[in-house]
């Protein structure tokens, strides 16, 4: 906010051109121009009584009466007379009491003192109607300055008029308290309010929450609350333009700090597709204290609706908002006020959601994460881990991105996926760490166990696997504004927390294909009791879980999840709503993917380390016949006889069948794999009563409906 404007010179030096001097002491002036006089309040006495020595009461009770309705006159715009004097309260700065001459006749005294709290409010408002005119006090305090001044200019046209009554001889003592008696209440009433709008140095809203409160303290009386009413609205209109620039343009037009919505700079939208953590959306622009209090139960609805006009004029779009009966004159007791800002807010949040589904396709780019990043088009996937198996079996720090990158564009172009436009937006990550860390640095995730146990209980560390671009590989996606504000840097990354659970069990999978396909060389010889058919039996049960798996988070979690939000979506009314849901999605297909459930996360990740690990063995050690059949058949024009292959072939199986070292692994692969599985099960039941959705999980991989 820039700084405010000094007060002009001029205002310092001339103070009886602005009423400034009632703010000054007896003594000079703190602010003076250099070789100018100082002055004081004795100088404004109009000198007789000063200079003569006389007393007032040395003179007949009728003339009495004119000399003291001469100096009333004067003292009621806060001049001193002959006999009336200004001293200063001492503790009360800017407060100042009238005195009379105690030679005078006692009935008057008694009259005069009467009239004397109408020339201290007088006093007290004037100064307090110059003090708030400098621009440092905000366009609230000058509104009501000026709108004091035009109460002022009225009641000095009073007194003036009383003058000239005097002039003529038709006004008496007791006709000027008389006629000063409709102002009393009035000015009181300004004098109280400006006394605590200075004591609690007020500026703004404040200035306005103080108004509406001394408005309602003076129900019993319908002409000062009328009053302080004006005076609101006078000392409103320049808060309601605020208002206005905002709720119709987004533009926060608050040269002095007053207006109740703060705006931080710092925070850019660059920021969503950047940070993890950004907080644009929640802080650029936000509430402060001091809320006006007739704005209180709409304050969100007006910074909600400037929010959604800024993002459209970020975009370039011309935001055209019907004025027609939705200007913010007032805030009177039929709340036309609140049915503009209501109007302002459809407006903004229709016009918005509409640019965004319809210039910028949210829906479609949705649709695009759940294609690719939720696996719902996998064909890509099959072909692009067939092509860069050489580079993801590397550590991730040797790992090329535009290797990659280059790789799936192949895999994109090759396959059905060349026929969708927003292909080009995937790009390839690979991450230096396993799932079960990367869920520990995530400090903002409900995850029912603490970062440090999840990170002790990596599988990666237990199992002794080395890391490689398999376990770390994702997808990422490139978004545009004005969707980061749905698709933030934080969803994106829980996309990408649960494209790297479905690609690993890919992966597992295939490998498990792999080791199947070895083994079903030895279909055509039945070898009952030998590790080929354990090892043939737990390779379908570890393929069962798996693909179980893989069946349970795509079709019990990812779709009917994704239908849901789909739906939803259509029905939204606001950018926030969509935000809501979207999020609400994606909160949920993590909890129900086991991705915030450590210990379950832990268990399953140790079974798919088991399966890959079994799969690994099983392709060292089984032989591959296929290679001799091969070579047999390139021999030209030759081949050997049906016998002499039967023979090669059953010396193979004699050997594998003999094979020790693979008849134990397979032993051990079957126990630690059954007793995994095994230990689940009750996981699963004691879960179950508090998250339904996990005996859908358990039937699909243990086959057994777990009662609730």
């Amino acid at each position: 906010m820039d700084p405010a404007p000094a007060t002009p010179r001029w205002n310092l030096e001339r103070p009886y051109l602005t009423g400034r001097f009632h703010q000054e002491a007896k003594s000079a002036a703190a602010a003076q121009a250099p070789g100018s006089k100082p002055f004081s309040l004795d100088s404004f006495s109009r000198g007789a009584g000063a200079s003569t020595g006389s007393v007032i009461g040395s003179f007949a009770a009728s003339v009495q009466e004119l000399l003291v309705i001469d100096d009333l006159l004067s003292a009621l715009v806060g001049i001193e007379g002959r006999y009336i004097s200004i001293k200063r309260v001492h503790g009360k700065e800017g407060y100042v009491a009238f005195q009379i001459d105690s030679s005078m006749d006692l009935a008057f005294q008694e009259r005069t003192r009467q009239i004397f709290p109408l020339c201290e409010d007088y006093v007290l408002v004037s100064q307090f109607v110059e003090s708030r005119s400098h621009f440092k006090n905000g366009l609230v305090n000058h509104a009501l300055a000026a709108a004091l001044r035009a109460f002022l200019l009225d009641y000095q046209a009073m007194v003036a008029q009383l003058e000239h009554q005097f002039r003529l001889g038709r006004l008496s003592l007791q006709g000027l308290w008389f006629f000063c008696q409709r102002m009393m209440s009035s000015l009181n009433a300004l004098a109280v309010l400006v006394e605590k709008a200075t004591s609690n140095n007020t500026s703004g809203s404040a200035t306005l929450n103080l108004l509406q409160s001394q408005a309602k303290a003076m129900g019993g009386d319908s002409a000062v609350r009328s009053l302080l009413e004006k005076m609101t609205e006078y000392a409103s209109a320049a808060y309601l333009r605020m208002l206005e620039r905002w709720v119709y343009e987004g533009v926060i037009d608050d040269p002095y700090g007053e207006f109740f919505i703060a705006e931080n700079k710092s925070l850019q939208k660059e920021s969503l597709t950047q940070e993890y953590d950004a907080k644009y959306w929640q802080q650029r622009y936000s509430l402060k204290e001091g809320i006006p209090s007739f704005l209180t139960n709409v304050a969100a609805i007006i910074l909600t609706t400037g929010k959604y006009l800024n993002v459209m004029r970020e975009c370039g779009h011309n935001v055209q908002v019907s004025l027609e009966n939705s200007k913010l004159m007032s805030f009177g007791s039929n709340h036309q006020y609140l049915e503009c800002i209501k109007s302002a807010y459809d407006f903004a949040s229709g016009e918005l959601l509409t640019l965004m589904k319809d210039k910028y396709d949210l829906i479609g780019k949705l649709r695009s994460l759940k294609r690719y990043l939720l696996l719902d088009q996998g064909d890509f996937l099959v072909h692009f881990m067939d092509i860069a198996r050489e580079e993801l079996t590397k550590k991730p720090e040797e790992i090329s991105a535009e290797k990659l990158q280059s790789l799936l564009d192949i895999a994109l172009r090759s396959t059905a996926a060349a026929s969708d436009p927003t292909h080009e937006e995937l790009i390839c990550c690979v991450e230096r760490s396993s799932l079960l860390k990367k869920l520990a640095t995530l400090k903002d995730l409900d995850c029912a166990c603490p970062a440090d146990k999840l990170a002790a209980a990596d599988v990666d560390q237990s199992m002794q696997l080395s890391i490689t671009g398999l376990e770390t590989f994702c997808l990422s996606n490139k978004v545009q504004w004005p969707l980061s504000l749905v698709i933030s840097r934080k969803a994106l990354t829980k996309y990408q927390l649960i494209f790297r659970l479905l690609f690993h069990c890919k992966h597992v999978s295939r490998q498990l294909c792999s080791a199947w396909q070895i083994q079903q060389v030895f279909r055509s010889v039945k070898i009952l009791g030998t590790p080929i058919l354990r090892s043939s039996i737990l390779c379908r049960s570890m393929l069962k879980f798996v693909n179980s798996l893989l069946h349970y988070l795509t079709f019990e979690v990812l779709e009917p999840n994704w239908h849901l939000m789909h739906d939803r979506l259509q029905t939204a009314r606001s950018i926030d709503e969509v935000i809501q849901i979207h999020d609400f999605f994606l909160q949920k297909c993590l909890k129900e993917c086991l991705l915030l459930s450590p210990e379950l996360l832990v268990k399953i990740e140790k079974l798919k380390a088991l399966c890959l690990q079994y799969a690994t063995s099983i392709q060292l050690l089984m032989p591959s016949i296929e290679v001799t059949n091969s070579e047999n058949k390139s021999k030209s024009g030759k081949s050997r006889s049906r016998t002499n292959k039967s023979q090669d072939r059953d010396q193979q199986l004699k050997l594998t069948s003999e094979n020790v070292i693979m008849s134990e692994s397979i032993l051990k692969f079957e126990a630690a794999f059954n007793s995994e599985l095994q230990s689940l099960a009750p996981t699963l039941s004691n879960s179950s009563h508090t998250e339904p959705y996990l005996t859908h999980l358990a039937q699909c991989i243990l086959g057994v409906r777990i009662d609730q």
